[in-house]
């Protein structure tokens, strides 16, 4: 099994390294661990994967925050977005493509109040969109509910 990790590290903030190192040694020692922060490099590990592979994608939607981030995208600049849409795009397809078995974990921001910055909208749409359009190439698409997961297909 390999675990991919899209968070990014920051050495001046000692307590998320505390919280990545905590997440690494919960997992079980026969997993191996792809760090894969920087937006095309989960796109390699899917590329390099072979058919009898399981990979753990933990998580998109911390994927898509740095993406944002590379892209500049925050200000809802149009060419930052649009170059974001061709990395989600770029994902997407890796994801019909690989031979491997995936899980891919992301969260679900679409369910509650509507964020009060343009930035916050920004995110919770575009992770929205990526959802929906990884659900589309997905066998499987379950929602956890107070941790109970619920067949969506």
């Amino acid at each position: 099994m390999s675990y991919v990790a899209t968070a990014r590290r920051d050495p001046m903030d000692p307590e998320w390294e505390k919280r990545i190192e905590t997440h690494i040694r919960r997992r079980p020692s026969t997993w191996r661990t792809i760090e894969a922060p920087a937006s095309a490099e989960i796109l390699g590990v899917l590329a390099r994967a072979y058919a009898n592979e399981l990979i753990l994608i933990d998580d998109i939607a911390t994927w898509l925050t740095g993406l944002l981030d590379d892209a500049g995208a925050w200000d809802g600049n149009e060419h930052a977005i649009f170059t974001a849409h061709r990395y989600c795009a770029a994902l997407v397809e890796a994801v019909l493509r690989c031979p491997a078995r995936i899980v891919l974990v992301s969260t679900e921001v679409g369910l509650g109040v509507v964020p009060e910055s343009a930035s916050g909208r920004l995110f919770r749409d575009e992770l929205g969109r990526l959802n929906a359009q990884l659900a589309q190439v997905c066998d499987e698409v379950l929602l956890l509910v107070a941790g109970i997961p619920l067949r969506l297909r």
